[in-house]
């Protein structure tokens, strides 16, 4: 009876480890898709890793966003909460969260998310871009300012942060500094059309400002 119970034990500490390493091999199959740009079979294999009930903050984080940049953001949504519930202090899940809210267009509760991802990880650039575009959105200027000049001081390379510096002192009517802003972003992404379609807008702006200083 002894050895039948090793025996028992033994194959149930291999059936532990081959679920262990079913989990992991999906778990890198789908980040290894994730990252060459293969949406579908990432899709796939996330998908099939929730299906067999294993959890991992990651795996419902990343699909999270996927679904996201699809526009199903019902569904994103809630997944992203089941890693944070997962796990509470991944600042990654809670900046998402509050992307995601963005576009739900509920931004007070996207602020809570994003300053609740920055006191997890205070260095968290793209989470400082998100407070300042939501502070923007809700036409407290100074703080999306404030907000935003951090993330470029945390990533000086990102062209991103210029724009949205350049469209929060635009509506400070502050175009000069603004123009200053949006021609860095210009410099650092030099293609991207928004930014030239911008550059118009507030070149008009500007003429008109200053019109409106000689007739008065």
């Amino acid at each position: 009876m002894k050895g039948f119970g090793k025996k028992q034990q033994s194959k149930k500490k291999e059936s532990h480890e081959n679920t262990k390493s079913s989990k992991e091999q999906i778990i890198a199959e789908a980040f290894k898709f994730h990252s060459q740009g293969n949406i579908a079979k990432a899709v796939r294999h996330y998908q099939y890793f929730i299906n067999q009930g294993f959890q991992d903050h990651r795996v419902f984080t990343n699909y999270g966003a996927i679904l996201k940049d699809l526009g199903k953001l019902k569904e994103a949504e809630f997944l992203t909460r089941k890693a944070i519930e997962f796990k509470p202090d991944f600042a990654n899940a809670h900046s998402n969260l509050g992307s995601i809210l963005i576009d739900l267009g509920k931004l007070k509760e996207a602020e809570i998310s994003t300053r609740h991802a920055i006191e997890l990880k205070p260095d968290y650039a793209d989470a400082y871009i998100n407070l300042g575009t939501i502070l923007n959105d809700l036409g407290e200027l100074k703080g999306a300012e404030i907000s935003t000049r951090k993330a470029i001081r945390l990533k000086p390379d990102l062209a991103n942060p210029n724009y949205l510096l350049s469209l929060i002192l635009s509506k400070s009517n502050k175009y000069k500094d603004a123009l200053i802003e949006l021609n860095k972003a210009i410099s650092k992404d030099p293609k991207n059309h928004i930014y030239q379609g911008e550059l118009a807008r507030l070149g008009f702006l500007i003429g008109e400002s200053v019109e409106n200083q000689i007739s008065s």
